[in-house]
């Protein structure tokens, strides 16, 4: 008999935002693995750190933060690897990840690597996108309206021309794309309409409007862009 892997989703970094399915199966696990910036601490793990059972085995994924794919690639391939191990000897390991799996979550690579060969189920999370939206206390679509998220690496081009045409907007990744970001939504006189958040849930936290943002923003920021009028009136 083959373990089953379980991609977990944690939610955004408060640990009271982990389901409850989620936390049954981190308590239960004989093996756990999670990402980790290389050489560094693991966010997906200290999120979960009071579920994880004594004595459970851990499979580390040093990851490095580049634009370059092939390093982190290389990661994913091998901590495959070491999942697969485990997974032949009859093993379940539950993977952490931070987020949703599913939404810009790091368990979509071993998925794609592992799903194929052996039983995967995945726990969905709260995503940073409804965290943020609950923490600026904004609804971002109601009735009919459409949802845009964007990634804040996209060029200035598609960023203005997917924002104007846009309801509601979500910016994900803003980070060292913050001045850019600004730029653009200045330059579409929507500043007065969009929200800053950073690092949502967690004793960090800042929610601002974006004139008042910081001149440096971490990775884990998020802008809220919503428009017209409130859509429950």
């Amino acid at each position: 008999m083959r373990g089953t892997l379980y991609g977990i989703g944690l939610g955004p970094g408060d640990p009271e935002l982990i389901t409850l399915k989620a936390a049954r199966l981190i308590e239960e696990a004989s093996v756990i693995a999670y990402p980790t910036l290389a050489g560094g601490d693991s966010f997906a793990r200290a999120i979960a750190q009071d579920l994880i059972p004594i004595g459970a085995r851990e499979i580390r994924m040093d990851v490095p933060m580049t634009t370059e794919r092939a390093p982190a690639q290389a990661a994913y391939d091998t901590g495959a690897a070491e999942i697969a191990t485990a997974l032949e000897a009859g093993e379940d390991v539950v993977c952490l990840c931070e987020g949703d799996p599913f939404f810009y979550g790091s368990f979509m690579y071993l998925h794609a690597r592992l799903a194929e060969k052996f039983t995967v189920e995945i726990i969905p999370g709260v995503t940073s996108v409804t965290a943020c939206a609950a923490r600026a206390a904004m609804p971002l679509a109601a009735r009919n309206e459409r949802l845009t998220v964007l990634p804040g690496p996209l060029p200035e081009d598609e960023l203005r021309s997917r924002i104007e045409g846009a309801e509601s907007v979500v910016i994900m990744k803003v980070g060292r794309h913050l001045p850019k970001l600004r730029a653009v939504i200045d330059g579409l006189g929507l500043t007065d309409q969009a929200t800053y958040v950073e690092r949502a849930s967690l004793p960090e936290e800042r929610v601002l409007p974006l004139a008042q943002a910081p001149e440096k923003a971490p990775y884990f920021s998020m802008i809220l862009i919503t428009k017209g009028a409130d859509p429950w009136l």
